[in-house]
């Protein structure tokens, strides 16, 4: 379903993403306030994929025919796919700026608007990460499911901005930054898909979002990730908002598919930041991951020239050629008689001593199976990071060797 008219069309500023899934009701109040905008209806285009429905899904679709420049996309229901979901809308957008928002999120008559101002002239390349009241999963705004769609959301807005219930989660994250994401060493954990907008060349630069994600949850994040390596900036508007209607929602499911997405996510990305979010959303914890990666920075830059070559020659003097060996914070030098051991370290200039076979790892998360080594080495260049981090280390350690050595740091 698209619009038709005759002549040459407008170019279209903005291509909103809309993936779904048995949500019809939502997906109307989604439509209608976008519907609603202070925009050139032509200047925007709303493009709606539904992940397999078996509602009336696409009968709500169909309705706005007349009020939106509007496409359906219908894809069989093979599972969770709602990666696959917004690349298929992306691959149908017209428009410089891709708009990514989920069923339910209902908008202001400046939304798109708001976006298209905050990628100025276009001639950086940014990620506008918009705000999202009332998306708190955990922690549900006392009232609001009854006021959806009874009140224009600019309307609930004005009852609720005050309410920190009504707060977006990543609200302190935010304040944090001082609003600039800049200052923010992982700002891409804040990109979030129910509310945020990248340009149309930038999206695929990265091959978009990564279709392998088959349940819920850290997809649009990884995104972020690859967009943040791309030299992307990072920006945060509080103007450019939705408001998150209130649905069920499968918390088991979702926590359950956050860290097996989170596990999937590093093993993409083998690297410290990665390892830090695998670790703590395994331990449902979330918002230490700025500190603790800002941590390692700051450890890795003053640590780098610590030279533990003699350490690991003491720890493996008694081994033989036919063992095994380990070694979590290696450092640029190793022993001549260590040829063939795995190679860690969580400071990746050091690491290219080593050549692509060594890790860039804290110890938390390495890829080594179950006591696949005889000794496991721990220098003590994880000294700075030990207070923090000794059990997790010592528990991957153990898994992985049959032996665990940390001489430098039982000597500190």
């Amino acid at each position: 379903m698209t619009d038709s008219g005759t002549g040459p069309q407008p170019k279209r500023r903005a291509s909103v993403v809309i993936p779904t899934f048995n949500r019809a009701a939502l997906l109307a109040e989604t439509l209608r306030g976008l519907a609603r905008q202070d925009l050139d209806p032509d200047a925007f285009e709303v493009i709606v994929v539904d992940d397999g429905s078996t509602d009336h899904t696409a009968e709500i679709a169909y309705s706005f025919t007349g009020r939106l420049n509007l496409t359906y996309v219908f894809q069989e229901d093979l599972g969770f796919r709602v990666a696959a979901a917004r690349n298929a809308g992306a691959r149908l957008a017209a428009a410089d700026i891709l708009v990514f928002i989920d069923t339910g999120a209902v908008v202001g008559p400046e939304y798109l608007r708001r976006h298209l101002e905050a990628h100025g002239d276009q001639s950086e390349p940014r990620a506008v990460v918009g705000y999202a009241y009332a998306y708190r999963p955990e922690d549900p705004t006392p009232g609001l499911e009854q006021m959806v769609g009874r009140l224009l959301p600019e309307k609930l807005l004005d009852v609720y901005a005050h309410d920190p219930s009504f707060w977006d989660i990543r609200h302190g994250a935010f304040l944090r930054s001082g609003w600039d994401l800049q200052n923010l060493a992982v700002p891409w954990i804040l990109l979030w898909a129910t509310n945020c907008s990248v340009r149309t060349v930038d999206y695929w630069a990265v091959d978009g979002f990564d279709e392998d994600f088959r349940r819920w949850g850290v997809e649009d994040m990884e995104l972020g990730f690859r967009l943040f390596k791309h030299g992307v900036r990072f920006v945060a508007d509080r103007d450019a908002w939705v408001i998150e209607a209130p649905h069920e929602r499968d918390d088991e499911g979702n926590a359950l598919g956050n860290r097996h997405n989170i596990a999937q996510m590093h093993d993409k990305h083998p690297e410290p930041v990665a390892e830090i979010g695998w670790n703590l959303i395994h331990t449902d914890r979330y918002w230490p991951w700025e500190d603790d990666y800002r941590a390692v920075l700051a450890w890795a830059a003053e640590s780098r020239e610590t030279d533990v070559a003699d350490e690991i020659a003491e720890a493996v003097a008694d081994l033989g050629t036919a063992d095994k060996v380990a070694v979590i914070g290696c450092g640029g030098k190793i022993p001549d008689s260590l040829e063939g051991a795995h190679l860690f370290d969580f400071d990746a200039d050091v690491l290219e001593n080593h050549g692509p076979s060594a890790g860039h790892a804290i110890g938390l998360r390495t890829p080594l199976p179950d006591h696949s080594v005889d000794v496991v080495v721990l220098t003590s260049r994880l000294a700075g990071l030990w207070d923090r981090w000794n059990l997790e280390i010592l528990a991957e350690a153990r898994r992985i060797g049959r032996e665990v050595r940390a001489p430098g740091l039982e000597r500190r």
